[in-house]
């Protein structure tokens, strides 16, 4: 299995090309015999085994679209050959799928399917490539394929970036001389537009949720209209050119130097659909510097590349980085990861456009930089570690919601934990305040915000964590790790753990010792081969513990360790902080523990011989 996953050099759009037939002939066996319908995996999701199909069959094409769309004569000649062979079974796949008399028929669209979301690959590929799967149709299989596809638009979709769906329906009718609904166009360009904050800044749905979607979703469908429409609408695509360039000087802050994007919010399983935007701004000629988004996109493709993402056959797994149903959503199909391919976009890029002429250039990015739009603190420290400190995120609950919106702050190097269960070591609660009423061991995280604010310098936030138990947490990022200031007003006894960063405990084979790690009533410091880790009490009665949580709860790491915290408190009102580090942190003799001063109004912090003041307790 590991020649066949063969990580490759990835300079040119050969090599990317190659990888993509790489990853997608372990599929070719699942198809069925029509091959309308693919069939990876026996977990199920929330729009049953019809569409369950029928996505598998449709995710692919988000890279064989651009991948037929581009040149691809300097191949192999037994690459060309098995391009040959996808082009005719996913063709054959489209015409079955789309004729009600074949039993493989995807069944007529209905309000708010799932088939919805897998039309957008559809159109994307005939649009891309309608040599083949266009021109060498008959003009019954073009009207079976027209008349499934129009289905959308007697129907009632999604307010959120599900009206791009049917935008590019009609785009792709429009492109084809096909009648088409200008209502719905008008009408679902409208709700994107009231989606729209400013500043390259949109949001899915709910205005107080900014995460991925933002890029692989709003953006994506975006910058393709702009692509396909510019002669057409030229200032409306010009326009949608323009925020996709203000919004990548925000979100490249979302990524490390080397290409890892911090695991934040829902549908992580995508994995590298997060760089699929950087392919969508070179696609539609975005005013971004090409070098950089040819680096953002070949690096994070050779980062999963190396991660075991992979079944022992060759399939992507739902999961992060391996394979974990329990961070998944409600959604998440067995073909759902092959949405990851949108990232395949730049391939329908010639080798003489500029991106893949272009030299690869990392960004540069400033070590901290406050995010208005999405509430958050982006930190860049000198060892490449990024990360996110979020604040006042608000999801609907698609699947563990308050882990992926509701944490301090978020790790490209250590991802974060989902909870098994209500107990401290279940619960897995890394870079989160957690607690229990003082007779009872049911601990959980603040599920909301009441109030929160986030400046340059720290996040403040507003919430109750427990009946009784109301906290105002102030977080503030250093040059090397952050400082938690927590004012707790408790009408009841309760029991609180601070939790910091989940350090996995092997890699590879080789494990951690007690030895790594110094504990002491103030302090948890792990000091491993392949990474530190540690928590600090400043102020208050904390005692540190090392909590080893379930296995299988963090993104990243099978098994892990977290320094916390934890304090046990009568009734009464408390100030108290913590330090947190992780990664290049280097502990006792190395990194320097900040002093923390609560007296008074303010907070003060000593740190590398600096003293900043913060105003303390606000709302409390």
């Amino acid at each position: 299995m590991e020649a066949l996953l063969v990580v490759r050099e990835l300079r040119t759009r050969d090599d990317l090309a190659l990888l993509l037939l790489d990853w997608i002939r372990p599929l070719r066996k699942w198809y069925s015999a029509g091959g309308a319908r693919l069939k990876v995996g026996n977990t199920s999701a929330h729009y049953g085994e019809n569409s369950i199909r029928m996505e598998g069959y449709s995710r692919v094409l988000w890279g064989l679209g651009p991948l037929f769309a581009g040149e691809n004569g300097r191949l192999p000649q037994e690459a060309k050959e098995e391009i040959a062979m996808w082009q005719e079974l996913t063709r054959k796949g489209l015409i079955h799928g789309t004729d009600p008399g074949h039993e493989e028929y995807w069944q007529d669209v209905e309000d708010y399917d799932q088939k919805m979301v897998e039309m957008a690959a559809v159109a994307n590929a005939i649009l891309l490539a309608p040599g083949v799967y266009w021109e060498p149709l008959s003009e019954t299989q073009r009207q079976n394929v027209f008349r499934w596809l129009s289905g959308i638009n007697s129907r009632r979709v999604h307010a959120n970036n599900w009206r791009f769906f049917r935008v590019l329906v009609n785009i792709l009718f429009q492109k084809l001389g096909l009648p088409y609904s200008e209502d719905c166009l008008r009408d679902d360009l409208g709700v994107v537009e009231r989606c729209y904050e400013g500043d390259g800044w949109y949001f899915d749905g709910h205005p107080g949720q900014k995460d991925y979607y933002i890029p692989f979703a709003m953006h994506y469908y975006g910058l393709i209209y702009a692509r396909h429409m510019e002669d057409r609408e030229p200032k409306y695509c010009e326009q949608l050119k323009k925020r996709a360039g203000e919004f990548y000087r925000d979100f490249v802050y979302w990524f490390g130097r080397d290409g890892r994007e911090v695991p934040y919010g829902r549908s992580l399983t995508y994995r590298f659909a997060h760089s699929a935007v950087f392919a969508a701004m070179a696609f539609a000629g975005a005013e971004v510097p090409m070098g950089q988004l040819k680096s953002l996109v070949l690096e994070n493709m050779r980062y999963w590349g190396e991660q075991p993402i992979f079944d022992p056959g060759g399939i992507l797994t739902i999961g992060y980085q391996y394979p974990n149903l329990i961070m998944s959503e409600r959604y998440n199909a067995p073909g759902s990861p092959y949405w990851s391919f949108k990232t395949f976009l730049a391939l329908a890029l010639s080798e003489e456009h500029p991106f893949w002429k272009s030299q690869e250039t990392r960004p540069e990015f400033e070590i901290q930089k406050c995010l208005r739009h999405p509430n958050m603190i982006a930190v860049h420290e000198d060892s490449g570690h990024a990360l996110l400190y979020p604040t006042g995120q608000k999801s609907p609950n698609f699947g563990n919601t308050v882990a992926k919106y509701q944490k301090f702050v978020y790790s490209n190097r250590f991802g974060f934990s989902v909870s098994r269960g209500t107990g401290l070591e279940d619960g897995a609660f890394d870079n989160t305040l957690a607690g229990t009423l003082a007779r009872e061991d049911f601990w959980r995280m603040r599920q909301d915000a009441e109030r929160f604010e986030v400046t340059e310098e720290y996040t403040r936030t507003l919430y109750e964590l427990l009946p009784g138990v109301r906290v105002e947490s102030v977080i503030i990022p250093l040059e090397q790790g952050h400082v938690r200031v927590h004012y707790v007003l408790a009408e009841r006894g309760a029991k609180l753990a601070d939790g910091g960063f989940a350090i996995p405990l092997e890699e590879g084979e080789r494990h951690a010792t007690p030895s790594m790690v110094e504990l002491t009533r103030e302090s948890c410091r792990c000091a491993f081969p392949w990474g530190r880790a540690g928590a600090v009490c400043l102020a208050g009665e904390g005692r540190a513990r090392q909590i080893i949580p379930f296995p299988n709860t963090n993104l990243m790491y099978g098994i892990t360790l977290i320094p916390t915290v934890c304090y046990e408190l009568e009734p009464g009102e408390y100030g108290i902080a913590d330090y947190f580090y992780g990664d290049g942190c280097l502990g006792p003799g190395g990194e320097e523990t900040p002093g923390v001063d609560l007296t008074g109004d303010a907070i003060c912090i000593t740190y590398r011989g600096k003293t900043r003041r913060i105003t303390g307790k606000q709302w409390l």
